[in-house]
């Protein structure tokens, strides 16, 4: 699955996937303690640097009315509580970077991990504070927060009384009210029959009345639950570990499975892409890639008839074809075997594609913008490590 272009190699530091890292922090690399002296550490150096400066934080105030656009989330680094929000305008080719903080004299937070926007409001998940804030779209203005969490992922909408938050840890789904902010209910996804911590829930979409979510670590499940009554009614078995899925526009469902990875308790296989009757709820299609692989981030054009994905570069497939693509769409500079791309996002009004560039985790990351046809348009620097986009559509 090479490119014939040859690619130079890979000038970052031997590191792993962040998701990989993830893995280990879950599953005891940290100790409680370690854990708890880092939060303690980071939150005296918070209070510190505030109570440390002279002059008030100045706030900016947006108005991002008139633009569609999109925000990234930059996750920024564990346990640093430097995760940061940045907005784009793509008709000015403009970038505002940590308009969060600007606008609310406030850090974001630690590990920001995705962004849903609604009704000009933007939910912006905090994974590790275990917290969501809650944004006017329009002027990135604080205007509230859900907490309590215990590792919140993503957000969906399921209309204006009730929305879902899926979390890596809690064994539920947390329902709450999108305009209340208020929590009114969760739902058990627990799997007691497992000696792993399943299920752990990630992200959602919706058909008919039914949402379906993929568990990824350390578990080889979609879940069903029904809108109406808030039940989990069914389950799909895929291939191990699903980190994201898109649905077409013949209401099937295309699940991508990054197999696990060396060494893992739970077992280590090739990846996957899967095809699903949304209606039946069946297996079509499944795609095997090579062991070693690391396919993520799966995403779906305007019109749902075509696929993207990472593996280190950016692949693109029609939802008609029977073999997944030999040659790459976007070519990635870095060709280690956890380099290349970072993030992807498709604009679900022009079909342009997003692409982030995480460089070494370290210093501000980059977004990549480019035409549908795969013509590279511009090229921005964003905060640390930009792993998710929310795409503003008025």
């Amino acid at each position: 699955m090479k490119g014939n272009k040859k690619m130079e190699e890979d000038r970052r530091p031997e590191t792993a996937d962040r998701r990989q890292k993830a893995w280990g922090i879950e599953h005891g690399a940290w100790s409680k303690g370690h854990c708890a002296w880092g939060i303690l550490l980071w939150v005296l150096a918070t209070q510190l640097f505030f109570s440390c400066s002279k002059n008030p934080l100045d706030t900016v105030f947006f108005d991002f009315s008139g633009n569609k656009g999109v925000y990234i989330v930059n996750e920024g680094n564990f346990m640093y509580g430097n995760s940061s929000l940045s907005f784009y305008d793509p008709e000015a080719k403009r970038v505002y970077n940590d308009v969060f903080q600007a606008r609310n004299s406030a850090p974001l937070g630690d590990v920001a991990q995705s962004v849903t926007i609604w009704n000009h409001m933007a939910f912006v998940v905090v994974n590790n504070s275990g917290k969501i804030y809650v944004i006017d779209s329009q002027t990135a203005e604080f205007k509230g927060s859900i907490s309590g969490l215990s590792s919140p992922r993503y957000v969906h909408v399921v209309d204006s009384h009730k929305a879902y938050v899926t979390d890596l840890y809690a064994r539920k789904i947390t329902v709450f009210d999108p305009q209340t902010f208020q929590i009114t209910g969760q739902i058990a996804v627990n799997n007691p029959k497992s000696e792993f911590n399943q299920h752990p829930t990630e992200q959602m979409l919706e058909f008919k009345n039914l949402v379906f979510v993929n568990c990824w670590s350390y578990d080889n499940k979609i879940l069903v639950i029904d809108s109406n009554t808030d039940q989990l009614v069914d389950s799909i078995e895929v291939f191990k570990q699903p980190n994201s899925m898109v649905l077409d526009k013949y209401n099937k469902i295309w699940v991508l499975t990054d197999g696990g990875f060396d060494g893992s308790p739970y077992g280590y296989e090739q990846p996957g892409l899967l095809k699903i009757d949304a209606e039946t709820r069946e297996i079509e299609r499944s795609f095997r890639f090579a062991l070693g692989d690391h396919p993520l981030k799966l995403c779906i054009n305007t019109t749902g008839d075509t696929i993207y994905y990472l593996n280190r570069h950016v692949w693109r497939m029609s939802v008609t074809d029977t073999r997944i693509p030999e040659q790459p769409f976007i070519n990635s500079d870095y060709s280690s075997s956890y380099g290349g791309f970072y993030s992807l996002g498709i604009d679900p009004l022009s079909s342009e594609i997003y692409v982030g560039d995480a460089i070494d985790h370290r210093q501000n990351g980059l977004v990549h913008r480019y035409s549908p046809s795969g013509k590279l348009i511009n090229e921005f620097k964003v905060g640390i490590s930009p792993g998710n986009f929310g795409f503003k559509t008025e």
